[in-house]
C-alpha cells in the first residue's frame, strides 16, 4: 500500500501551481520552465519542447542516481521524445513520460507524495 500524506517530506520540492508563465515550486515562483529535482529546483531555458535534447537535461542525468521517473511537461499538449532521448535515459535507469503541463504537475505531485523517485523537466505554460 502506498502511503499519501498530502505532505512532502522535508526538503521535497512541491509543485504547488503552475500558469502565467511560470511555476510556484514550495512557496518559491520561478519564472518560465523549470526543472524539478526531489530536493531542488531551478530555471531551465528550454521554451520549446522540439527543441529537448540530451544536454538540456544534464542537470538531471548528473542526478540520475536519484531520479527513476522523468515526467517531461511539453506545454498545452504531449509530444513524442525521441528514442535516442528515451534510450540513453533508460541506460541510467530512468524512464520517461511526457505529457501536457498540467498533466505532469498533477502526476508529479502524486508521485512524489507516493514517495516515489520523481522528477520533472516542465515547459510553462
Amino acid at each position: 500500500m502506498q502511503d499519501i500524506s498530502g505532505l512532502p517530506k522535508e526538503g521535497q520540492q512541491l509543485i504547488n501551481s503552475y500558469g502565467d508563465g511560470g511555476f510556484r515550486v514550495s512557496g518559491v515562483r520561478y519564472e518560465g520552465s523549470v526543472l524539478v529535482l526531489p530536493e531542488k529546483t531551478e530555471n531551465w531555458s528550454l521554451t520549446d519542447i522540439g527543441a529537448l535534447s540530451l544536454d538540456s537535461l544534464d542537470t538531471l542525468i548528473e542526478n540520475s542516481d536519484e531520479i527513476d521517473i522523468l515526467l517531461i511537461g511539453c506545454g498545452g499538449g504531449m509530444v513524442f521524445i525521441e528514442e535516442d532521448i528515451r534510450n540513453s535515459l533508460r541506460e541510467k535507469g530512468i524512464v520517461i513520460d511526457a505529457m501536457s503541463t498540467g498533466a505532469a504537475v498533477r502526476t508529479y505531485n502524486v508521485l512524489l507524495l507516493e514517495r516515489r523517485r520523481v522528477a520533472a523537466a516542465m515547459i510553462a505554460v
